[in-house]
Order: structure tokens, then C-alpha cells, then sequence
């Protein structure tokens, strides 16, 4: 008789605790001052201020590897380096300037007069439009092109946004967004 009065407390106790709720945390902001929070917005794992394109995008494929840099360059606006592979022998190289536009950032491309794009960022990663202008043709050799790119985003640090490495039409490494 005694172990059934155990059995029946111990049954009790567990299922006075199946009517309890979570906590609410959504009351809870972000502890901005927090040492974990502070290194990982330095380190750009986290974004510090998601109102500007400055950081990573990077993809690695079977093809090869798409990475774009982007870096303050004055008031509101930025510059940029992308990189996109078609393989081991073939790949598009551009660069230019951004703006804020709207919801999206507005790319305009160096060397090709009237080559512009508006550009979504969603859910960590940049998505150029499926279709860009023809004066953009002559940012990449033979028939690529990069209409439709995505790039996740990897980092939200201008630190690496400079150190990134692209390589260049000679095949050089360079750091594009370095200066």
C-alpha cells in the first residue's frame, strides 16, 4: 500500500508540471553590452545593423567559387567587388558602387556605362536579378553572365569584407575591397 501511495504522489508531481508554459521570452531584447554579443558583432557573425550591404557573400560550388566584398565609400553609399565561377577556366569579374533603393540596394557597375541592378538581400543572402541590362554583357567573357547570381551572406565585418581574396582575369589573387 505504500509503494502505491509513492507511485500515485510521483504521478501527481508529474503531471501537476505538464500545465506549465514556457517562459516568455519575446519580452526579452538583445543584451547589446553582453561580452558574447560584442564579440560576435566584431567578428561579424551577427549583424551589428542590418541597414547596410557591408560584409561577405560567399558561395563555393562544383564549379568553382562565387564571393562578393562590399565596403563603406562615403555617405549611404558602398563599393563593391564580385567574383563568379563557370567552371575552372571561365569566370566574370566586376566591380562598382551601391546605393540604398527602396527595400534593396541598387548596384551600378564600373566599366559598363548604364549596367545597373536592383538587389535583394533575403535571409542572409544577395540575389541579383534574373535578367540584368545588355549593357552588362561586357562585364563577363563568352556567354556568362551575373543574371541571377545568389550570394549567401558570411559575414557582416568590413574587416573581412577587406581581407577577402578574389582572383582577378590574370588568375592573380587580389583583395579588391582592401583599400
Amino acid at each position: 500500500m505504500r509503494n502505491a501511495k509513492v507511485v500515485l504522489a510521483l504521478g501527481l508531481l508529474f503531471f501537476s508540471g505538464c500545465e506549465r508554459h514556457a517562459p516568455d521570452r519575446s519580452a526579452q531584447g538583445i543584451d547589446a553590452d553582453s561580452p558574447l554579443e560584442i564579440a560576435a558583432r566584431e567578428r561579424g557573425v551577427v549583424s551589428p545593423d542590418a541597414t547596410t550591404p557591408v560584409g561577405v557573400f560567399e558561395r563555393s560550388h562544383d564549379l568553382g567559387r562565387d564571393a562578393m566584398c562590399v565596403v563603406p565609400n562615403g555617405a549611404g553609399q558602398w563599393r563593391f567587388a564580385v567574383t563568379a565561377a563557370f567552371g575552372t577556366t571561365l569566370s566574370c569579374a566586376a566591380s562598382g558602387t551601391m546605393v540604398r533603393e527602396g527595400d534593396g540596394w541598387r548596384m551600378r557597375f564600373a566599366g559598363a556605362q548604364g549596367c545597373d541592378a536592383l538587389v535583394q538581400e533575403e535571409e542572409d543572402e544577395l540575389r541579383l536579378p534574373g535578367r540584368l541590362p545588355p549593357q552588362c554583357a561586357k562585364l563577363c567573357p563568352a556567354r556568362v553572365s551575373l543574371s541571377g547570381l545568389r550570394l549567401p551572406r558570411a559575414s557582416w565585418s568590413e574587416g573581412d569584407a577587406r581581407g577577402l581574396q578574389i582572383r582577378d582575369r590574370q588568375g592573380n589573387m587580389h583583395q579588391p575591397c582592401e583599400t
